[in-house]
């Protein structure tokens, strides 16, 4: 009863007029930018780092996780009624709930997303309340070679999954390590790769990194794929989630909660695997597999269950260790930074009210999103109807007014258009973004631990395999960065050239970053959106 306890005295902090307000907040930009193809809750969340330096922590991180799980309902409407996903989470809501959208059924489709949003959110963030202090206990007394050994596998997970190749992942991830050497090192107090510059001394500021490769890069990309002209949005009609509806969504629900929120707290989580796993299980287990590709409820179902339940889960092994495992936690966690506080097993207990307050305030937000969502999808939607030239033209702005706000130092206006010109690059060849502020961030951490294990061990290798933590998790690592490169080579053996073919028409359109998708080239009508 402990965390049950702590998450009711969370509840009424979180249910205080001034966090309620910004729990509203959160999940109506959250909303707002999950609809908008290309801008996710990373980039949302990075454009407002600046800004909120002038809250309060519980504030801003309340804001922070309305966006987050606001992002995560948003990005089905696209989906259903655009066959555009607004992130990428939502890709496998687009195949059924577009179909659904098309034969009449948009109504039923919404509601099954938005409800089944709901009923996994509820459970996933019950479940991150009571696994959460578990988590605290056993990892309470690891050393600092054991944190080396996390960071090694937060590094390979991030680089190897999010990515079309484990071999551009890990290009992304030396990129955000390189970065995150810049300045004087703590040890020695030597400056290194400042390139002569003295404001570089202390380090590339993260916020800097973060609104260049997820806002200035991104809209960039973005801007230069989606097509000119109104975007054709299918009517939300016909009938409304019926009883049939219900029954048959109740199932998908409870099993992409089952599988998403487990897959979002390992350190190689995200929404996106839960996602495609419980549409494959949807497929599998349905009594109507004429309807799968043809508009299937449960393929809406599911797959949105999924995607809130692992929003939850991503939040497990960054508040109790301190390790990001998609983009948008990433940022979170600069946000954590910012205002001096270190997420870890000792947050728990540092920061208890800010924690509890958190965790209790998805709770609120989840509600809120039920409520906007089912009566105001049509009001959502006549957001992409804001003209694309005003829409990344105010984002390049606010960008730039919110870096410069930070130091006020015109080098940081020349480093956010250097670094937001390599952002563009990347997404432009398919690298992804996100391992790049993994590394960015966690760079350092594991370089500190790292020297500490080897000062204590008088340069003894052997202290990284001491204990039996770090053994298991240095394990894992290695098949997370070995297991990707076996599979696709027996895939390749095994396909045939017209399933390849295939493939490569199911392939994430984005080709690399997953935590927000850019524009679709297999548009509503079918052409290429440029």
């Amino acid at each position: 009863m402990g965390a049950l306890g702590d998450l009711a005295g969370g509840l009424a902090d979180a249910l205080t007029p001034v966090n309620l307000l910004f729990a509203l907040l959160g999940v109506v930009l959250g909303t707002a930018v999950g609809v908008l193809p290309g801008i996710g809750p990373a980039m949302t969340v990075a454009l407002l780092l600046p800004i909120t330096y002038a809250l309060e922590p519980t504030a801003a991180l309340i804001l922070f996780a309305g966006i987050y799980y606001g992002g995560m309902y948003g990005g089905s409407t696209t989906s259903i009624l655009l066959n555009t996903p607004g992130e990428s989470s939502s890709i496998m809501t687009a195949l059924e709930g577009n179909q659904m959208a098309k034969a009449g059924r948009g109504a039923a489709a919404l509601a099954t997303a938005a409800l089944g949003s709901f009923v996994a959110g509820t459970i996933a963030t019950l479940l991150l309340a009571l696994v959460a202090p578990t988590v605290v206990d056993l990892v309470i007394g690891i050393t600092a070679a054991d944190y080396f050994a996390l960071a090694v596998l937060a590094f390979v997970a991030v680089a190897t999954v999010l990515g079309s190749s484990p071999l551009r992942g890990l290009a992304s991830l030396g990129i955000g390590l390189y970065l995150g050497l810049v300045g004087t090192d703590v040890l020695t107090g030597q400056e290194r790769f400042t390139l002569g510059v003295p404001q570089l001394a202390d380090g590339i500021d993260v916020v800097v990194v973060a609104v260049a490769l997820f806002a200035v890069g991104e809209s960039l990309y973005v801007a230069s794929r989606l097509r000119r002209g109104p975007v054709q949005v299918i009517a939300a009609s016909g009938p409304w989630f019926t009883r049939r509806d219900l029954r048959r969504s109740v199932g998908p629900w409870l099993r992409g909660t089952a599988l998403g929120f487990p897959l979002g707290a390992l350190p190689a989580g995200g929404a996106e695997i839960p996602t495609f796993l419980s549409y494959a299980t949807e497929r599998k287990l349905t009594k109507h597999p004429e309807e799968f590709g043809k508009g299937a409820i449960e393929g809406v179902a599911g797959p949105e269950a999924a995607n809130n339940a692992a929003a939850a889960g991503v939040l497990v092994p960054l508040l109790t260790l301190g390790l990001p495992t998609s983009a948008t936690a990433a940022i979170i966690l600069v946000a954590f930074q910012s205002y001096g506080i270190q997420p870890g097993p000792t947050l728990l207990t540092s920061e208890s009210t800010l924690v509890w307050t958190l965790i209790a305030s998805l709770l609120v937000g989840n509600l809120m999103l039920l409520v906007l969502n089912l009566p105001l999808a049509r009001v959502w939607v006549q957001v992409l109807r804001v003209p694309r030239p005003y829409l990344y033209a105010g984002i390049l702005m606010f960008a730039s007014l919110g870096c410069y706000a930070v130091n006020a130092d015109p080098l940081d206006l020349v480093l956010l258009l250097a670094i937001g010109l390599l952002g563009f690059a990347m997404r432009r060849y398919g690298w992804p973004v996100a391992p790049a502020i993994v590394g960015l961030i966690l760079g350092p951490v594991a370089e500190t631990n790292l020297r500490r294990a080897l000062a204590i061990s008088s340069g003894d290798l052997g202290v990284l395999l001491d204990t039996w933590f770090s053994r298991v998790v240095l394990a894992l690592a290695l098949l997370a960065l070995v297991v990707p490169i076996v599979l696709r080579a027996v895939r390749g053996r095994r396909s045939t050239p017209e399933e390849l073919a295939a493939g490569e028409g199911l392939r994430h359109p984005d080709h690399g970053h997953r935590e927000s998708v850019g524009a679709r080239t297999d548009g509503p009508g079918g052409e290429e959106e440029r």
